[in-house]
């Protein structure tokens, strides 16, 4: 009898024990630029005839795998040092439709995620659009659209794409995929474009905060603008300091990244960090320390090896698809990012 009330309480003590300790729970939420992800079928309604067999790039199915294959690669292994699930949120650029979005889920080395597609012809005449895709067993979207971005020259660019949806079942979170107007014509004389895209950027996100003051929101993209430029801290009102931050500030999860020298692409022997990820103060621990659920960890470039040229006079930059017409068979010209979010779980 002795030896049984002994058991009982050794096993209560245990239960106790294991009741009593916290791990840590882990989110990767990433964006990457797929750099012209175009099929090799000619859409009468976009300007893809870059993009075709009898174009000067002689892009065509073989070539198009290859891409499809290296794209799934690096989206199997990103985040992966953090978090072995890898991205559960992943936005992305310059898709050209649904369909490759469909063909790039399927790749085999990451079908067994079953990710899910988010998105909206837009009305961008090169046809590249941005999108997300998600892990249906760690995000469920409860609402999407797109939001229209007027340039003052009326030419037409990317939308904006607005997610809300539930993380992890416990966490609401707002996203927003940006792709904001290059700086063809010079950085100076394009700079209004990107105002302008951050402006509408920030209209969505006070509406968010109009009726959820604490809503965790996340801003992702290729935003064509350094972290310290006009557009991200004027417009959009996001900072690198959390000194800084003004109640509606967005977190700079990139910032102190730029400011070490480290980008997400290269041109004419510099690098720029325009893959950027912004995150409001309820994600951060300091500004929201009673909330249970998820904050912010860190933030990562992801600068695996295989993603660099090695030779020739790109070495050292992002392995792109192409130089010009030249097919070089790499990955994209933009460096993947992401950001780990975690919480304490019993």
């Amino acid at each position: 009898m002795k030896k049984f009330w002994l058991l009982i309480v050794l096993l209560i003590a245990f239960r106790g024990l294991s009741l009593g300790q916290e791990k840590i729970k882990q989110m990767c939420i990433g964006f990457y630029n797929l750099e012209n992800l175009f099929d090799t079928i000619h859409n009468p309604h976009k300007f893809d005839e870059e993009f075709l067999p009898n174009s000067p790039k002689h892009w065509n199915s073989q070539k198009y795998h290859i891409k499809l294959k290296h794209l799934a690669h690096v989206i199997n292994v990103l985040g992966t040092d953090d978090v072995k699930t890898g991205p559960v949120i992943l936005g992305v650029a310059e898709a050209e439709d649904r369909r490759v979005l469909q063909d790039l889920v399927n790749q085999k080395e990451i079908a067994n995620r079953h990710y899910g597609i988010i998105h909206f012809e837009g009305p961008d005449e090169r046809g590249i659009d941005v999108a997300m895709l998600y892990n249906p067993r760690y995000f469920r979207p409860i609402n999407a659209r797109p939001v229209h971005v007027e340039l003052a020259d009326h030419h037409p660019t990317r939308d904006i794409l607005y997610v809300c949806g539930i993380l992890d079942r416990t966490d609401t979170l707002h996203i927003l995929v940006d792709h904001w107007p290059s700086r063809w014509g010079g950085q100076k004389r394009s700079e209004p474009l990107r105002d302008t895209a951050a402006a509408v950027a920030r209209r969505i996100v006070d509406s968010v905060f109009a009726l959820h003051p604490n809503a965790k929101i996340v801003v992702m993209g290729d935003l064509n603008d350094d972290p310290v430029d006009e557009s991200v801290v004027k417009y959009l009102r996001a900072k690198g300091r959390i000194k800084d931050l003004q109640p509606g500030d967005l977190y700079n999860t990139m910032y102190t990244k730029y400011k070490k020298g480290i980008g997400s692409l290269a041109y004419g022997d510099s690098w720029d960090l325009f893959d950027q990820i912004m995150i409001s103060q309820a994600l951060l621990k300091k500004f929201n320390k009673k909330d249970k659920g998820y904050k912010f960890l860190k933030s990562v470039v992801f600068r695996a090896p295989f993603l660099f040229q090695k030779t020739g006079r790109f070495a050292g930059y992002p392995f792109r698809t192409y130089a010009g017409d030249e097919f070089l068979g790499g990955y994209s010209d933009h460096l993947p990012t992401y950001i780990i979010l975690y919480k304490k779980v019993k």
